[in-house]
């Protein structure tokens, strides 16, 4: 009798698990490498204040479940990518199409890409920054944070949007002359006062935010906001960077809910027009960015949420790998280069050249919650991708999610890649300018009724 009453406690301890209605569960792992681990650029040689975080919610209740998640890394690429959706999606008990991986794309962070890692070490080299052995034990932990989230996925009965302007941190990196051609480039630190005096240029000033409630409680807040994240790198210190400090302010401001943070389609944006690359830098920044988050939360509209609002659609993409990408000349320039970063990255461009020759699609992601939409997308976005996306649903919440599949590295418009610039260089991009009418064709789909 005893045994009987003891097993029906624990059936009623469990009832959350299998209640009808929409849940969410939220996850947080440390993501950060140690000290001797190869970071994208340099070895770690110390440890920062805060660590790299790899953070997401699972949306429980709506068929099912949807995995969101984010890291602080610099870029999770081909097989990689794969690998990283293929292990929360047995965790979270769903299938791969419904788990979206982004990172924010800080650089004093690692990589990943698991198959420019066998490249490299099928060819007898060093695997350098793409050795995959610290990521893998990542991944597990992440996997782990994810099943063991699911017993405690709370209620939810509303969903709050919000949008403010954050001022003074992004600005358009592409500065243009009167021919109509980048004259030159305005990175994310610029110490010539002149490339800051330039103007702001195209961006989207708005951080957007989802949050999800538990009556009046907070469960989750994901914000959206579309810059490059460096203030200054190369140290040696795994850092997240200022969105990572502008993220823990705010989970510091609102503690019930877990922050999670995207980066938008930011890969023609930076902060150079107010960041000369001093240290000081990083707090002003993250300051200024935690301050439009706070704007976008006070400016909260809240709605009813249930499992009949929920959706998740995807498209499946075929991206044109860019003509300046050659097998045998890849091969060649990898066994000849010993530097640690983007020399070896003819491995990972490699990996994404055969991928693209046997057919590979990227799945695009598109979460719908009641009339509005969070587009999930790969690679490093120019801002117009994301400024597309918003146009077609005029008057509606759209938000955009970058730095999915990092194996594209930048994606320009078609015009773009007749403008010049870093970005839409041979060295820069792994796609074709064919790119745009390929993913604005999919976004379009996406975002229809």
């Amino acid at each position: 009798m005893r045994f009987l009453l003891l097993t029906l406690l624990a059936v009623t301890s469990l009832a959350p698990l299998r209640a009808d209605g929409l849940r969410v569960a939220t996850f947080d792992t440390d993501v950060t490498p140690p000290v001797g681990t190869r970071m994208a650029y340099d070895p770690v040689t110390n440890t920062w204040d805060m660590s790299l975080r790899g953070r997401g919610i699972v949306l429980l209740g709506a068929g099912e479940p949807i995995v969101l998640c984010a890291l602080d890394w610099i870029g999770i690429a081909n097989e990689g990518h794969d690998a990283f959706r293929r292990e929360l999606a047995a965790a979270a008990g769903t299938t791969v199409q419904r788990v979206t991986v982004h990172t924010l794309h800080q650089h004093d962070a690692p990589d990943c890409d698991f198959g420019a890692e066998k490249i490299l070490k099928d060819e007898g080299l060093d695997a350098l920054n793409f050795e995959g052995g610290f990521q893998r034990e990542a991944l597990k932990r992440l996997a782990q944070a994810v099943r063991e989230s699911l017993p405690r996925a709370q209620t939810v009965t509303e969903v709050g949007f919000g949008q403010a302007p954050v001022f003074q941190v992004a600005s358009n990196r592409r500065i243009f002359g009167p021919d109509g051609k980048v004259r030159a480039v305005r990175y994310t630190a610029a110490p010539d006062p002149k490339l800051r005096a330039e103007p702001e240029g195209t961006i989207d000033p708005l951080v957007s935010l989802v949050s999800f409630w538990n009556t009046n409680r907070p469960v989750a807040v994901l914000s959206y906001y579309a810059t490059h994240p460096q203030s200054y790198y190369r140290t040696g210190i795994p850092n997240p960077d200022f969105p990572g400090i502008a993220r823990f302010l705010r989970q510091l401001a609102v503690p019930q809910a877990l922050h999670v943070h995207f980066n938008g389609a930011g890969g023609n944006l930076g902060a150079g027009k107010y960041n000369d690359g001093s240290p000081e830098n990083r707090r002003l920044l993250a300051e200024r960015m935690a301050d439009g988050m706070k704007r976008a939360w006070e400016a909260t509209q809240r709605r009813p949420l249930t499992a009949s609002d929920v959706g998740w659609r995807i498209e499946a993409a075929a991206l044109p790998a860019s003509k300046h990408l050659d097998e045998a000349k890849l091969v060649a320039e990898l066994k000849g280069r010993s530097a640690p970063f983007l020399t070896r990255g003819e491995a990972s461009r490699l990996s994404w050249l055969r991928r693209c020759e046997a057919g590979h699609r990227i799945e695009i992601g598109c979460l719908a919650l009641g009339d509005a939409r969070v587009v999930h997308l790969p690679g490093e976005l120019f801002v117009e991708y994301q400024l597309a996306a918003k146009s077609e649903r005029p008057g509606r919440f759209v938000a955009m999610a970058a730095y999915g599949d990092y194996g594209p590295w930048y994606i320009g418009t078609e015009r773009a890649y007749t403008e010049g610039g870093y970005e839409t260089e041979p060295r820069s991009s792994n796609v074709a300018p064919e790119v745009e009418g390929v993913l604005l064709g999919a976004i379009r789909k996406l975002l229809k009724d």
